[in-house]
């Protein structure tokens, strides 16, 4: 089990912004696609975006132009920075790594799991 650790997390006023991380440890998955996924009280776990390099990125529609994910091989972490936050952002905030190298929306096909990072966004 490659464990994933995010951080980044916290309270930040509508509008704001935040920077999330997903540090894993052990093997590279620098070839392996990662995503991050959310997760609000009550709602289903929800696909947010997910790449192995740039050019295969998707996101969801909710946080397109908004959302960046981005990784640095070298250090072996994800990230996903986050503008113009929504009350509607507020979530638990995981992120997930394939065995595979093509990214996908469900969280099904991801194998390892981090244990979330909360965001709170208040208006």
């Amino acid at each position: 089990q490659v464990p994933l650790v995010e951080s980044g997390g916290g309270l930040v006023q509508a509008g704001g912004s935040l920077r999330l991380s997903c540090a894993a440890s052990g093997q590279s998955f620098s070839t392996r696609a990662m995503g991050w996924f959310r997760q609000a009280p009550g709602k289903e776990r929800e696909f947010i975006a997910a790449f192995t390099r740039s050019a295969d990125t998707i996101y969801s529609d909710s946080v397109k132009g908004r959302f960046t994910i981005s990784r640095d091989n070298a250090k072996n972490t994800v990230y996903l920075q986050m503008n113009s936050l929504k009350p509607e952002d507020t979530a638990v905030y995981y992120c997930a790594a394939r065995l595979r190298a093509d990214p996908s929306r469900y969280s099904s096909d991801y194998a390892y799991w981090g244990q979330g990072t909360q965001v709170t966004v208040s208006s």
